[in-house]
C-alpha cells in the first residue's frame, strides 16, 4: 500500500491484482475469438455467482443506475402499477426512475435505519395488483439490508415481478435469485463483483424475459432496450461474434477474472468472510461508543457500515485526518442527515489487515478530534 492510501468507501473498492492486470492487456478487437470466448465465459459464470441457473445475463456498459434503468425500461410500460420498498436513497432514486417510464409508483418508506415491515408490504400488495415491486438489498446511503427471501416469496405470492437492487451486495451477502424467486436481480461492477467501475451487470429470470417478450409498447429506451442487446448477449454465449454497441473489453476481461476468483473462493464461504468482516467491523465501531444508522443487526449490512459521527467531533474534521493516516472512507449521502454520518466499505477483497488499518486509523482520527476513548479499544474488537 504504499505510496497509495487505502480505498475503505462503498465502491469503487480495492482490487485484486490480477483483475488489475487484466485491465492492462493490450486491448484486442470485441469480436477477437479469444475475446469472444472470454465475454461468453463471463456470462456463464454469472448465472453461478447469481445462482440463477435459468436466468438471462446481461453484461452492459455502464453504471449501476444503467442496470437499474434497464430492469425498468424493459418491464413497465405505461400506466403500469409499480410498488417500491424504500431504506434510503436509492429507493427513492429507483421511484422516480420507474415514474420516468410512465409507471404508477408507490411507495413504502422505512423509519431511518429499519426495513419496511414484511406485514405492511403484503398488506399493500392486497390492496392493489402491481405489476413489479423493486427493493434494494443493502442501501449505500444507509447500510441497511433488507429481508430479500421474504420479499421474495410475496412476490411468487402475489404475483408481482421483483427487482432486486444488488448493486452494493451482490457477491457479498447471500443471493439465491433462483430459489428465492427473484425476477431479476443487477448490481454494478465497482462493488463485491470486485472490477473497475464501468459495467452495469444483471440476470433477468424467464417470467421477467416472458413480460419483456409480452410488451404492447416498444421500450422507450433505446439503448436499455432488450430487443438490442439480448440477441448480443445469446450470440457470445454461443461464442460466435455479434455487434450492437462496442462492449467494455478490457473491463470484460477483468470481470472474467474476477467472476473466476469469486467461483474459487466458494459462494457460501465468501458470504461468511463478509459476515465476519462486518461482524467485526461493527463490533469495533461500538467499542469506540459511535452508533450506527442501522438500529440492529438484523438488519446491518456486511459490505458496508454507517456510523454517526460523535456528537462533539466536527465530521469534515474527522475525515480529513482519517484520510491523513492513510485511509480513505465516504462522508454520508442520505440528505436528511448527510453531515452527520460516515461510511465504511467492506467487501470484496477486503481482508482483517484492512480493517485494521482502517479502525486504527478511525482512531488516530477520534483522538486528533479530541474525542474521548480508550485507545486500542477498536483494534481489539478486530482482533477478538
Amino acid at each position: 500500500m504504499k505510496g497509495r492510501k487505502l480505498l475503505m468507501i462503498p465502491g469503487p473498492i480495492e482490487f485484486e491484482p490480477d483483475v488489475m492486470q487484466a485491465m492492462a492487456i493490450p486491448t484486442p478487437s470485441h469480436v477477437d475469438p479469444d475475446f469472444i470466448e472470454t465475454f461468453g465465459h463471463a456470462l456463464e459464470m454469472m448465472r453461478e455467482v447469481w445462482q440463477s441457473p435459468s436466468g438471462q445475463p446481461f453484461i452492459i456498459a455502464g453504471t449501476g443506475t444503467l442496470a437499474m434503468d434497464m430492469a425498468g425500461a424493459n418491464l413497465i410500460e405505461s400506466g403500469d402499477n409499480a410498488l417500491v420498498i424504500s431504506t434510503g436513497y436509492f429507493g427513492e432514486r429507483y421511484a422516480e426512475l420507474l415514474k420516468r417510464y410512465g409507471a404508477n409508483v408507490d411507495i413504502l418508506r422505512a423509519p431511518l435505519g429499519e426495513i419496511v415491515p414484511l406485514e405492511q408490504v403484503e398488506s399493500q400488495l392486497k390492496k392493489k395488483e402491481y405489476k413489479l415491486m423493486t427493493f434494494t438489498h443493502v442501501d449505500t446511503s444507509t447500510a441497511v439490508l433488507n429481508d430479500a427471501k421474504s420479499l421474495g416469496a410475496l412476490g411468487r405470492k402475489y404475483d408481482v415481478l421483483t427487482i432486486l437492487d444488488g448493486v452494493c451486495s451482490v457477491a457479498g451477502e447471500e443471493i439465491m435469485q433462483e430459489e428465492w424467486g427473484l425476477d431479476v436481480v443487477l448490481t454494478a461492477s465497482q462493488k463485491a463483483i470486485g472490477v473497475p467501475p464501468g459495467l452495469a451487470l444483471l440476470v433477468a429470470s424467464p417470467k421477467a424475459m416472458q413480460a419483456f417478450e409480452s410488451r404492447k409498447s416498444p421500450v422507450g429506451n433505446y439503448y436499455c432496450d432488450w430487443t438490442n442487446w439480448l440477441p448480443i448477449m445469446k450470440a457470445y454465449e454461443s461464442r460466435t461474434p455479434s455487434y450492437f454497441g462496442t462492449p467494455a473489453v478490457n473491463l470484460i476481461m477483468a470481470l472474467e477474472v474476477s467472476l473466476e476468483k469469486i467461483l474459487k473462493e466458494g459462494l457460501e464461504k465468501r458470504f461468511n468472510r463478509h459476515r465476519l468482516a462486518g461482524k467485526a467491523f461493527r463490533s469495533a465501531i461500538s467499542a469506540l461508543g459511535l452508533k450506527m444508522i442501522p438500529v440492529n443487526e438484523a438488519v446491518s449490512a456486511n459490505t458496508l457500515s454507517a456510523p454517526y459521527y460523535p456528537e462533539v467531533v466536527a465530521g469534515a474534521e474527522l475525515l480529513k485526518h482519517i484520510s491523513g493516516e492513510g485511509v480513505i472512507v465516504a462522508g454520508g449521502l442520505l440528505p436528511d442527515i448527510k453531515g452527520s454520518y460516515f461510511r465504511v466499505g467492506h467487501m470484496g477483497a477486503v481482508n482483517r489487515n484492512d480493517l485494521l488499518a482502517t479502525i486504527g486509523a478511525i482512531e488516530a482520527g477520534l483522538k486528533n478530534c479530541n474525542y474521548s476513548f480508550e485507545a486500542g479499544t477498536g483494534l481489539k474488537a478486530i482482533l477478538g
